[in-house]
């Protein structure tokens, strides 16, 4: 069984171990359709790393990672939008 450990170890789809094939599966099936961006983001939650993200979706692992500031940018502003919104609804 793979775990998130072996997850972060994914090489090549022809270095892949048999029941790592089935993760690589489920990731690709859980973000069809998505935007990019979002694929990235569901795909780095659960574990896969930039270079295992970027042979997922047929690009490359820098391309990942210029996503994945992006992403913590946002989530870290949105964050911060909503603190402010509290203050002001407190005052």
């Amino acid at each position: 069984m793979a775990t998130i450990a072996d997850w972060k170890m994914m090489g090549k789809p022809s270095e892949l171990k048999f029941d790592e094939m089935p993760v690589r599966l489920l990731g690709i099936i859980a973000v069809r359709g998505l935007p990019q961006t979002q694929q990235i983001a569901i795909l780095n939650r659960v574990g896969f790393t930039p270079k295992a993200i970027a042979e997922v979706l047929g690009t490359t692992a820098n391309t990942v990672r210029v996503a994945l500031v992006g992403i913590r940018r946002a989530e870290k502003q949105g964050k911060r939008a909503g603190l402010l919104r509290e203050e002001q609804r407190d005052k």
